[in-house]
C-alpha cells in the first residue's frame, strides 16, 4: 500500500514537469496525421514543417496555461501576518542605564551553550 501511495504522489509531483514530454511524445506518435491534417503549412511542402508548427502551438498553449494557473495560485494565496509591530514613538537618547550596559556586556552563555561542551565545537577529524 505504501508503494502505491508513493508512486501516486511521485507522479502527481512530477506531472507538471513531465507534461511537455507527453505533448512531444503525442506529436512523434502521430506525426504523419498531424503533418497531413493539422499542420498550418501543409499546402507549402517546401517549408518542411511536418507539423512542427502544431507542436510549437500546443507547447506554447500548455506553457501559457501553466503560467496562468501559477499566477492565479500566487494571487489567491492568503497572507498570514505573523508579527504585529506596535506604533511606538522613536526616542532620542539612551534608553539603557549604565548598569544595564555593563551587565549586558559581561553576559555569559549558559553552561549548555558553552563552547567547551561540544555543542558549538567544530567536528574532530
Amino acid at each position: 500500500m505504501r508503494s502505491v501511495l508513493l508512486h501516486v504522489l511521485l507522479i502527481a509531483t512530477l506531472l507538471p514537469t513531465i507534461s511537455p514530454w507527453g505533448t512531444i511524445a503525442y506529436y512523434h506518435a502521430n506525426k504523419d496525421y498531424i503533418a497531413r491534417v493539422l499542420c498550418e503549412n501543409r499546402d507549402r511542402p517546401e517549408l518542411h514543417c511536418d507539423g512542427k508548427c502544431y507542436l510549437a502551438k500546443k507547447l506554447k498553449a500548455q506553457q501559457d496555461k501553466q503560467d496562468k494557473e501559477t499566477t492565479e495560485r500566487v494571487q489567491n494565496t492568503p497572507v498570514l501576518q505573523l508579527f504585529c509591530q506596535a506604533d511606538l514613538p522613536f526616542q532620542f537618547g539612551s534608553v539603557w542605564t549604565a548598569s544595564e550596559v555593563v551587565r549586558f556586556s559581561t553576559y555569559r552563555f549558559p553552561s549548555y551553550l558553552s563552547p567547551s561542551t561540544g555543542l558549538f565545537r567544530p567536528p574532530q577529524c
